[in-house]
């Protein structure tokens, strides 16, 4: 009997979410004032009630608990649940401020609800992906599946399952459809027998009528067909399925962020960070503006000639770091605490990247993003070409940032060896792009800043 309870986990996710949320308002509630006697009668109970409205309208609005079963696992189940989390958090403190009930209501009471909701839904995640992964061990919630095709993408179908058991898939057969003896009536046959859930269908070795008559077999059977193209090639850019009308069009994304909300969303997050830092940093700008002219003779401010997109020169600007006589000493990268040409308050602005805060101006400018490849010197660009070319183009396609992964992980990058390790990290960013992962990067950047790990 082909059912396995398809839809009931994201639902089961859902309303325990729900429960947890409201268990950990009252148990919070508990806590701080020992007794429920005021909950009916104060404006508490109205706060649970705003607090369950605008968690369901969050999970709308984020899709929290719409998943499949490839997609259905800790990692990626966390950070959905974490973002609705945040937002929620978020709207309820506006909520609070807004309508100036916020003095009347218990901080603590307010911070232990989401640090209890938290922790116990994310026990609660972990225990459920543990049991359906031991559940599946057992032999039990598994699909039953076949493929149509006996080439290399079938073998990677196989072993795509082969190496995920987790996931409860189990192969039942193969079949080439030659038009005799293996036919679509013998597929039906198999489907029927083996009472098989999908039929995987590799396109490049069917043409159109068997692949409608397979399709038509499905509909009789109640059997899943699933159309496998050959996409090997070119899915590493990122290629994406639009459709124009009823035709399916591939796009590959010859360059990251090509598409306009990726674009807009990107260009916007850059402008209204830039321009909160740059408020509320003044005292530190001027505090470090007053320090280099206390301590150094000559300007304030450093611009140095740096790559860009596409290739396009641009001035960067900087805090002074280096003694105003340091190009007599030829262009050269930087030596490290050893080198001679940097200031003694160059050293502190380097090791907390101080000296980087001026290029929120690039920022606004539209020569720079604050999260993004680092730009970088026409001479390590040339060197780079002759490296890796195909890797570094695809970084030339995007606007070089304030921070990026590579930085953080690798540093400053003073041979051809480490500029290639930190590329590996810079395109791995463009991969998997998201506004969140750019706040992560921006809070690891503070963290090197406050360590004075800087370089």
């Amino acid at each position: 009997m082909k059912n396995h309870y398809s839809g009931i986990l994201p639902k089961v996710h859902l309303w325990t979410d729900v429960l947890i949320l409201n268990f950990s308002f009252f148990v919070a509630y508990l806590f701080k004032f020992d007794n429920f006697t005021g909950l009916i009668t104060d404006q508490y109970i109205n706060l649970l009630l705003v607090a369950n409205l605008v968690w369901i309208f969050t999970i709308h609005i984020f899709k929290t608990y719409i998943f499949t079963r490839l997609s259905y696992h800790f990692n990626t189940q966390l950070g959905q649940f974490l973002k609705a989390v945040t937002v929620h958090c978020a709207v309820m403190m506006a909520f609070l401020y807004l309508t100036k009930q916020g003095e009347e209501y218990s901080r603590y009471q307010f911070l232990m609800t989401y640090g209890l909701f938290i922790a116990t839904s994310t026990a609660s995640r972990a225990a459920a992906i543990l049991f359906l992964k031991l559940y599946r061990q057992a032999g039990y919630n598994y699909n039953r599946y076949a493929i149509v095709g006996k080439g290399d993408l079938a073998s990677l179908i196989r072993e795509f399952y082969s190496n995920r058991k987790e996931l409860g898939y189990r192969f039942y057969g193969i079949m080439e459809l030659d038009g005799r003896e293996n036919s679509v009536a013998s597929l039906e046959l198999m489907v029927k027998e083996k009472k098989l859930d999908y039929i995987y269908c590799c396109l490049s070795e069917m043409n159109d009528e068997q692949v409608q008559e397979v399709i038509r077999m499905g509909e009789r059977q109640r059997t899943q067909i699933r159309l496998v193209p050959d996409f090997r090639g070119f899915m590493t850019n990122m290629a994406t399925i639009e459709y124009h009308d009823m035709y399916p069009i591939i796009q590959v994304n010859t360059k990251p962020f090509s598409s306009f909300n990726e674009q807009t969303l990107k260009r916007t997050f850059d402008l209204v960070f830039s321009i909160i830092v740059m408020i509320l940093g003044a005292p530190v700008f001027f505090a470090v503006w007053a320090a280099i002219k206390i301590t150094s003779p000559g300007p304030v401010f450093f611009k140095q000639r740096r790559c860009g997109r596409w290739g396009e020169m641009f001035d960067i600007y900087k805090f002074r770091s280096m003694h105003v006589d340091a190009d007599k000493m030829g262009l050269q990268h930087s030596q490290g605490d050893n080198d001679p040409r940097i200031t003694s308050i160059g050293r502190i602005l380097r090791k907390s990247r101080l000296d980087e805060l001026p290029q929120f101006i690039n920022v606004l400018k539209g020569e720079m993003s604050v999260v993004g490849p680092r730009p970088l010197y026409k001479y390590d660009v040339d060197m780079l070409m002759e490296a890796a070319p195909h890797d570094f183009q695809r970084l030339l396609t995007v606007k070089p940032g304030i921070t990026s992964i590579g930085q953080i992980n690798v540093g400053y990058a003073d041979t051809v060896a480490k500029n290639v390790e930190r590329l590996k990290y810079d395109l791995q960013y463009l991969k998997t792009y998201s506004v969140f992962d750019d706040v992560l990067l921006i809070f690891r950047t503070v963290q090197v800043m406050v360590l004075g790990r800087g370089q």
